[in-house]
């Protein structure tokens, strides 16, 4: 009543999001009602269902927090993660690859990832990238990359397909680290 009786007086409109005690959300409007005379004779209140609005705003609210936890361990990780579209075209570049691969972000994100893979490997990488798009689980692999210099850097990788609601892959994520062996070069 509080909140009819300021819109009266104020003449100012109330919109409130409002739940009902069975958790259903309507959004609660507020006016004032003029009679023919320009008089201000009471107030109308509608109610619009917004339940499943509120579920989906509850479900995304969630999600970018999830996301938000899960960007700052891609960011935060030891071996540098990437993810390209289906052409190719680094979408992410994270911290430890600049490191790595010596590419900062901005100079990644213009890149294409077979830049990054030597020649005679692209034709297997690309066969790799079709299996994953039929939905094949692949074992992470020892395979060489590049790096901004162009040495040749053998890394331990793993590919991840990024599949949307309908199960169409859309992306692929990689985790690349640097053997550890072959960096050292000891044997094993």
């Amino acid at each position: 009543m509080t909140d009819v009786q300021t819109v009266i007086d104020t003449l100012i409109l109330h919109d409130a999001k409002v739940q009902t005690v069975d958790g259903l959300w309507y959004l609660m409007r507020i006016r004032p009602y003029r009679t023919l005379d320009n008089v201000i004779g009471g107030a109308v209140i509608t109610f619009v269902d917004i339940t499943e609005m509120k579920r989906l705003e509850d479900s995304l609210t969630q999600a970018n927090a999830q996301l938000r936890r899960l960007a700052v361990v891609v960011h935060d990780a030891s071996d540098a993660i990437t993810v390209q579209d289906l052409e190719g075209h680094i979408l992410s570049w994270n911290p430890a690859a600049v490191k790595m691969y010596g590419w900062s972000e901005a100079e990644a994100l213009e890149m294409n990832t077979r830049d990054r893979i030597p020649p005679r490997l692209r034709e297997l990488s690309l066969a790799r990238i079709h299996r994953l798009s039929r939905a094949e689980v692949l074992a992470p692999q020892m395979t060489q990359r590049l790096t901004r210099e162009g040495t040749v850097v053998d890394v331990w990788l793993t590919a991840t397909a990024l599949v949307d609601e309908a199960g169409r892959m859309y992306a692929v994520a990689t985790s690349e680290r640097a053997n550890k062996a072959a960096v050292d070069g000891s044997a094993g």
